[in-house]
């Protein structure tokens, strides 16, 4: 049995986003799944908007989210080149196969011609293809055109009364007539290729078994089988996955919320929360909880992929940062925050404050409310905290105070603090934590307390009592 070869080829026009890097992902959990072989081409054929940057940008991203590559860009194999620019004398090799077999023409259809006749069949209610005008054209008609320079392309002549046909991965059996598609363009009149054709080529030259690619590509796959099947090349297994939408079922975007994954990255995601949010858009897993990608490839299943649009859900990505956050071990942990506290928190404090503060953050910068209010001098308070501070009693703060001592936990802080005041409940622990920290919510307070120290805990709640007074 040949082994098992996805691929991924991204256009290097812009930072790749949710829907390039969850069909990167798709491919390689099937490719792991069965130890195969995942591809990284390039399809740089748009030289006006293909950058280098954009490159080394895509390539640090899938090696971020560790999907690595066994083949292809930087990482070479036996079907190099791997960017399609470096591949112009293979697929003029094949145009020239096609060409001997009488299976391209020239066509010198105007772009104005093309448009008219797209928008009479439209009204007829036909679907839009060629026409079929410059297919018979004389060889000596071609001839004269040419050299009166005009500017011409080259179509691929699709088979007459021919149903086309595949068993999709996703969705099944397809069958599209040859009618239906008629003859498409697969080198422009500025002498670039199409994508119908090269992407076909590099598929069936790279010995790529199974493509796996949004359902936006599906009308493209009986123009690239019959291109394979004049060629002889072979015919790779295809799957189309849904398309992945916003919460009003429009295409995903930027404006809709979509962030790159060099974004992602730096907002401080982490790679398995991406993965596990990705791999269930459009796949159903049994397993709930937070799977790194062999696990995840072991439950892929191509029969679990949907059909209808996955829609995308910020707080639903959210949900699989928090899970990683708490799976993180600590080493990680502490890696992850670093960079953000840098200064704020004292390195021998820095592990205890890590342990407290994990289960109420999602991201870096989330540390920092917390830095401020542990380590600060100056405390801010939040509204909310002002509000539960003004309505609580001044003997409470001067019952806080008389029973803070160097040694105590914050239990049995609370125990003093309450036979002094009689206050209790919400009444006592949230003016505490208000007073304490500035805020009404997070972290167990216990260990705040211990972080916050006595010396910085009897100042706050002197200044409270102080406020109390002259209020």
């Amino acid at each position: 049995m040949p082994l098992l070869k996805t691929r991924f080829a991204p256009s290097p026009t812009g930072l790749i986003h949710f829907g390039n890097v969850r069909t990167a992902l798709f491919n390689v959990l099937l490719a792991k799944k069965t130890r195969g072989v995942f591809l990284l081409r390039i399809e740089d054929t748009d030289a006006e908007r293909s950058r280098e940057d954009y490159i080394e940008a895509l390539q640090q991203d899938l090696r971020w989210l560790g999907l690595d590559w066994q083949e292809g860009e930087s990482q070479g194999g036996p079907a190099a080149p791997y960017r399609q620019s470096q591949r112009g004398a293979l697929y003029e090799k094949y145009l020239a196969q096609l060409e001997a077999q009488g299976k391209v023409y020239p066509c010198f259809c105007t772009a104005l011609e093309l448009e008219v006749s797209r928008k009479v069949q439209a009204a007829a209610g036909k679907p839009p293809r060629y026409s079929g005008k410059c297919a018979h054209l004389k060889a000596e008609e071609a001839a004269r055109k040419k050299a009166d320079g005009l500017p011409y392309t080259l179509r691929f002549r699709m088979p007459k009364s021919e149903a086309l046909t595949f068993d999709d991965m996703v969705r099944g059996p397809q069958k599209f007539p040859s009618e239906d598609i008629g003859d498409f363009i697969i080198r422009r009149s500025d002498g670039s290729f199409a994508f119908f054709f090269v992407n076909a080529v590099d598929d069936a030259l790279m010995g790529v078994t199974h493509v796996l690619r949004g359902e936006d590509h599906l009308t493209n796959t009986p123009r690239q089988i019959a291109l394979l099947q004049a060629m002889e090349l072979p015919v790779p297994t295809y799957g189309h996955i849904s398309l992945i939408v916003d919460a009003h079922g429009a295409p995903l975007s930027k404006r809709s919320g979509s962030l790159s994954v060099q974004e992602l990255r730096e907002l401080g995601y982490f790679p398995i929360a991406v993965n596990n949010y990705l791999a269930r858009l459009g796949h159903h897993f049994a397993e709930t909880e937070l799977m790194d990608l062999d696990a995840l490839s072991r439950a892929f299943d191509n029969s679990h992929l949907g059909r209808a649009p996955a829609r995308y859900d910020r707080s639903q990505l959210d949900y699989w940062q928090a899970q990683a956050v708490q799976k993180i071990d600590e080493a990680q942990l502490i890696d992850w925050l670093a960079p953000a506290l840098k200064g704020m928190v004292p390195e021998a404090e820095f592990t205890a404050f890590a342990r407290a503060v994990r289960a109420n953050i999602l991201f870096p910068h989330d540390a920092r409310l917390w830095a401020e209010a542990v380590f600060s001098d100056a405390l801010s308070l939040s509204d909310d905290a002002r509000r539960a501070l003004e309505a609580a009693s001044s003997d409470l703060f001067r019952a806080a105070v008389d029973a803070l001592n160097q040694d105590m936990d914050f239990k049995a802080f609370a125990d003093r603090v309450k036979q002094a005041s009689g206050a209790a409940g919400k009444g006592l622990f949230l003016p505490l934590r208000a007073a304490l920290t500035g805020q009404t919510f997070g972290p167990e307070m216990p260990a705040l307390f211990r972080l916050i120290g006595f010396e910085r805990a009897r100042h706050r709640l002197t200044q409270h009592v102080l406020s109390s007074e002259i209020d």
